[in-house]
């Protein structure tokens, strides 16, 4: 995807990107690359690929939620910043938190923001469960990108959603039938369920927006080794 069929298809998703907001998507685009061969940021490193299967995949978001009537948003397990980092470029409003459980990935995204000069970005360098625990009810929208299974997201990522807010996963072709308990136990409820395929290559795509409906007990999430040994 080149950058003029890239405006096109974010155009369609509704979102009118500026000159800045594309020359601060080159930059982190250049970013990328240039990290990429110090640390391990992305299998995806060929321009097209990136716009595509990155940045558009990460706008995709707007298919379920208006992100201009919301304030802050958590990227859970961010990785090289997706979708953060992307919605906060075209969401400038957006006060965004990006948490991560390697160092080096925290370093790499405060360059980013240094570089892209983006403002009411918090870094934080912790495991999921353990930022859950600590910043419970927090925040109005949470993401996840991560390839865990869906009721371990669930687990990490909905303590910290105030009640009505919402977690959005995005994921590859997701069977949710098996989530069923991990809803039920941590009072959420599926609002929305869309599947979609990229642009030109066609690869499938899922996003699904979960209503948080009240609070979860403190229970929630356990410690990282029961969560893995018994998923809800």
């Amino acid at each position: 995807m080149n950058r003029e069929e890239f405006v096109l298809e974010v155009g369609k998703l509704g979102i009118d990107l500026s000159e800045k907001q594309l020359l601060q998507l080159e930059k982190y685009y250049e970013l990328l690359v240039e990290w990429n061969e110090k640390i391990n940021l992305t299998a995806i490193t060929d321009k097209e690929d990136v716009y595509l299967k990155h940045f558009y995949d990460s706008l995709t978001i707007t298919k379920v939620i208006d992100l201009n009537n919301i304030e802050s948003l958590c990227d859970i397990g961010t990785g090289a910043g997706f979708p953060g980092i992307v919605l906060k470029i075209a969401y400038p409003d957006l006060n965004i938190t990006l948490v991560d459980a390697l160092n080096k990935r925290i370093n790499f995204l405060n360059e980013v923001i240094t570089n892209l000069i983006l403002e009411n970005v918090t870094l934080v360098h912790a495991r999921a469960e353990e930022y859950a625990k600590e910043n419970r009810s927090k925040f109005d929208v949470v993401t996840a990108r991560a390839v865990a299974s869906l009721p371990v997201l669930l687990e990490y990522s909905l303590p910290i959603v105030k009640v009505n807010g919402c977690f959005i996963a995005y994921k590859g072709m997701e069977d949710i039938s098996n989530s069923n308990n991990a809803l039920n136990i941590l009072n959420g409820k599926v609002e929305e369920k869309i599947e979609f395929k990229l642009p030109k290559e066609e690869s499938e795509r899922t996003l699904i927006k979960i209503k948080k409906l009240k609070e979860i007990s403190n229970k929630y999430p356990r410690r990282f080794s029961e969560i893995k040994k018994k998923p809800l």
